[in-house]
């Protein structure tokens, strides 16, 4: 028995969800077909999934394909909910993407076609609604051309566009009508022989179609609606026959990736999985998650196992190699662990969040309940980060989208009861230094209140190469403990700098160290009150680094997008003022006949006010596709200057120094 591991990805609305209620219709998983608008398909679970027609979260569901177990994900298409996305394609052995035939290529469609193309994903190519009045085949052909890949293979022909009786007939078995020569030809050395010599055949070009698809380098694209079901027989051919099974071996030592983390009715963690290698059952106790400060792995039993069969999930004694499986036990894994043996981090796929929001307990809700569900909801979503400012009483979350924030809302007052309302979102900024500084504090000197010597140096870094740690002092100059005190208290103090923003790159250097060595007094035993801990070098450290960023002097760098935006020309009169009200500059600008295409950049924080403004602009024509490109210094009173969620450490030396002479310490 076989095993697929499939994505359906696509640009919101273009009819994702329904061709997978479809497909597990065409299966026999399903004796009614479920309906996106009456609320009851079978992947999207969450009442507010249905209430609002999207999809939120990702969802698993299989069925059999033959000799073939194909485990469907079915993944959300808002730009908002991208990280969802992100976490499943580190676990597909194939891709679906879903392209409208009225609509067309859609800017989420181009992400994530690069995406899926940069990872090697084959991916097939279903283009929905040929029954939808507009449905254009070439069109839709062309656009996919110039703006996705010219590697498609069209697999049929299309009749009646437009209307209900429209349909896909799936092209015949000879060379001619595959209209394929050209795009695999260019990619298989001995097709191209054999058609200079005039003996292609079927067979051949069938071969090469697949080796191909499997490769990653040609995509067959098919045409259908999923609606009427035309063309979707096609589509689950071209699944069972083109895309690659899923490979491990069952007897190897246990490889696995977590790429999904929900809780049950109790409360209890349910990891979601897929095996690459080895076999898992219950009880069995293995390590997962990244190595911690002394090497060592998180370890967990898994108490219990369930499988994707039939359309649900069945309860078993062990999962193998290549198959998805629900786990419990592991109280502690987090989404993106490894399971077993570590497996190497594709790294992001996406951009982070560039906005955030502070959230506000409506009256009746109790600010701790707040916080405690916001760390479960955080916990299932780790790009969705979480910051709690404990001076103000304050939760800070990062966001990629307003939709997001209404989904957050919904999902704590449906799940939880909680009422909340949030404040204006702001974009997530950085802070680079300026140019060097540095400090130090030198042990029971100048009122030093820890027995500790700490030296530091900033310097600037290039953009993208992080917090970079060195010594100018001896290694064997004080313990080892607490040079690793100082250094994860370095990195941990640039989370907020001067400005309260990350200062995600620089150099820091350590210029000076020293401690007080065990001391005792005659006849009695160790004296903490003369001797250095770890804890003298976590105190001081934040003081001198804050003192060091100071003299160097930060600038804040305020997020920024690539735009492209595609729209009438005879629109350039009223939107070239608006997008210059926004912050956005265009840097190229082309004709295409009535079409005129903008590229630029774009504020993130500006892009929100762009999107709404754009269809009055634009008489509803334009198309715009935004995506993060780089951090550039913020012009003076664009950006406020964020709450820190400690006491400043500049402030934080007078505060020690008098409490040392309250408490003669």
């Amino acid at each position: 028995m076989h095993v697929l591991n499939l994505g359906i990805l696509a640009h919101v609305d273009a009819g994702k969800t329904s061709l997978t209620e479809r497909l597990l219709h065409s299966a026999g998983v399903t004796d009614e077909l479920g309906s996106v608008d009456a609320g009851n398909t079978r992947t999207d679970t969450l009442a507010l999934e249905r209430r609002r027609g999207i999809t939120i979260k990702s969802a698993v569901v299989s069925f059999a394909l033959g000799d073939t177990t194909v485990n469907l994900i079915d993944t959300p298409g808002h730009p908002d909910f991208i990280a969802e996305v992100e976490r499943v394609l580190g676990v597909l052995d194939g891709a679906v993407l879903v392209v409208s035939a009225v609509e067309g290529v859609q800017p989420q469609t181009r992400v994530l076609m690069r995406t899926l193309r940069r990872v090697r994903i084959p991916t097939l190519l279903f283009v929905n609604k040929i029954d939808r009045r507009g449905a254009d085949r070439d069109g839709v052909l062309r656009a996919v051309r110039e703006r996705l890949t010219p590697a498609v293979v069209p697999m049929g022909t299309t009749h009646g566009l437009g209307t209900r009786a429209a349909r896909f007939d799936p092209a015949g078995p000879g060379p001619d009508a595959l209209d394929a020569l050209d795009v695999l030809a260019d990619l298989d050395d001995a097709l191209l022989t054999a058609y200079v010599e005039g003996r292609v055949t079927p067979d051949d070009v069938r071969a090469a179609l697949v080796d191909g698809t499997r490769r990653s380098l040609a995509h067959p694209v098919y045409f259908g609606s999923a609606h009427t079901g035309a063309g979707v027989d096609a589509l689950i051919t071209g699944i069972r026959d083109v895309l690659p099974p899923a490979d491990g071996d069952p007897g190897g030592r246990l490889s696995g990736s977590v790429f999904k983390v929900e809780r049950g009715p109790a409360g209890e963690k349910i990891a979601y999985a897929r095996l690459f290698s080895g076999t898992l059952r219950v009880r069995d106790r293995i390590p997962f998650g990244p190595a911690r400060g002394d090497g060592t792995r998180a370890e967990g039993r898994v108490t219990a196992v369930s499988v994707f069969d039939g359309g649900t999930d069945t309860r078993a004694d062990e999962v193998r190699a290549g198959r998805i499986a629900r786990l419990w036990g592991l109280n502690d894994v987090r989404i993106g662990d490894s399971l077993g043996a570590p497996r190497t981090a594709h790294g992001h796929l996406f951009a982070p969040p560039t906005l955030e929001t502070i959230v506000d307990p409506a009256d009746g809700t109790d600010r701790r309940a707040l916080h405690r569900v916001l760390t479960r909801l955080a916990e299932q979503d780790p790009l969705i980060g979480l910051r709690h400012d404990e001076v103000r009483q304050e939760t800070h979350v990062s966001l990629y989208g307003e939709v997001q924030k209404e989904v957050i809302e919904a999902t704590l007052a449906e799940e939880s009861g909680l009422k909340v309302a949030f404040r204006e979102t702001t974009p997530l900024c950085v802070e680079r230094p300026l140019g060097r500084g540095a400090a130090v504090e030198f042990n029971r000197r100048d009122g030093n209140p820890f027995l500790a010597t700490v030296g530091l140096r900033v310097d600037p870094a290039p953009p993208g190469s992080g917090v970079d740690f060195r010594l100018e002092v001896e290694l064997g100059s004080m313990p080892y403990a607490f040079f690793k005190a100082v250094e994860d208290t370095v990195r941990a103090t640039l989370g907020q700098g001067l400005y309260g923003w990350r200062v995600p790159d620089c150099v820091v250097t350590m210029t000076h160290s020293g401690y007080s060595s065990r001391q005792s007094h005659a006849h009695q035993g160790f004296d903490k009150s003369m001797s250095s801990t770890g804890y003298d070098f976590r105190g001081l450290t934040p003081l001198v680094l804050m003192e060091a960023l100071r003299r160097a002097g930060t600038r804040v760098h305020e997020p920024v997008h690539r735009f492209r935006l595609e729209t009438p020309a005879d629109t350039l009169a009223t939107l070239l003022p608006a997008l210059s009200g926004q912050r956005a500059v265009p840097h190229t600008t082309r004709a295409h006949g009535p079409v005129c295409v903008l590229e630029g950049t774009v504020p993130a924080a500006q892009v929100h006010a762009l999107e709404q403004r754009l269809p009055g602009l634009t008489r509803g024509e334009g198309e715009l596709e935004t995506a993060f490109d780089h951090y550039a210094p913020a012009p003076p009173g664009t950006v406020p200057r964020r709450p820190r969620t400690d006491l400043d450490p500049l402030h934080r030396r007078e505060y020690l120094l008098n409490l040392t002479r309250r408490t003669g310490t």
